[in-house]
């Protein structure tokens, strides 16, 4: 589902005017450490599994249900490794959206569920596993940021959410 319902029926009060949105982005690794990706049928890049977190809805659940509702991979959400925020986009059609995203890692709830993987929505073209070092392009700038933001978390050996300054 692109647009959800909740943000349509805004949309229709506010029209284009900026939005600010929470949104989840997943980077969810299996046993080889491989990462899962979509092929966004928007744009034609691949990207990490984002979402908006509907209202009510708490973060990590809706990481989980972005996984699932994209690729059809069932996840366990591991941490929370980053917070940040997207500068102003503004969609083909005009609409201007900000979003506080929080970033969280994730793996399959077992072999058979990675292995499941596929094109779960209208959203996506394709699904794939890769190694972080064999990445397909064109990946979004998002992504890109994202899994920047992915390292450094690694790399902080506490494993402490990254606050991401402006």
């Amino acid at each position: 589902m692109p647009i959800p319902p909740y943000v349509a029926d805004l949309r229709t009060r506010i029209g284009t005017d900026l939005l600010w949105l929470p949104g989840v982005t997943v980077v969810v690794r299996d046993d080889a450490g491989r990462v899962l990706l979509t092929r966004r049928a928007d744009n034609d890049m691949w990207a990490l599994v984002s979402g908006i977190i509907d209202p009510g809805e708490e973060p990590a659940p809706a990481a989980a249900r972005e996984s699932l509702e994209e690729t059809g991979v069932a996840v366990v959400v591991d941490d929370l490794a980053a917070v940040s925020t997207t500068g102003e986009i503004v969609y083909p059609n005009g609409d201007r959206t900000t979003y506080l995203d929080l970033l969280f890692t994730a793996h399959p709830v077992s072999a058979e569920a990675a292995a499941a993987a596929h094109v779960a929505d209208d959203e996506n073209s394709a699904v794939g596993w890769f190694a972080l070092d064999a990445l397909p392009e064109p990946l979004t700038g998002s992504t890109t940021q994202r899994l920047a933001l992915l390292r450094r978390f690694e790399a902080n050996g506490d494993r402490v959410t990254l606050f991401v300054a402006p």
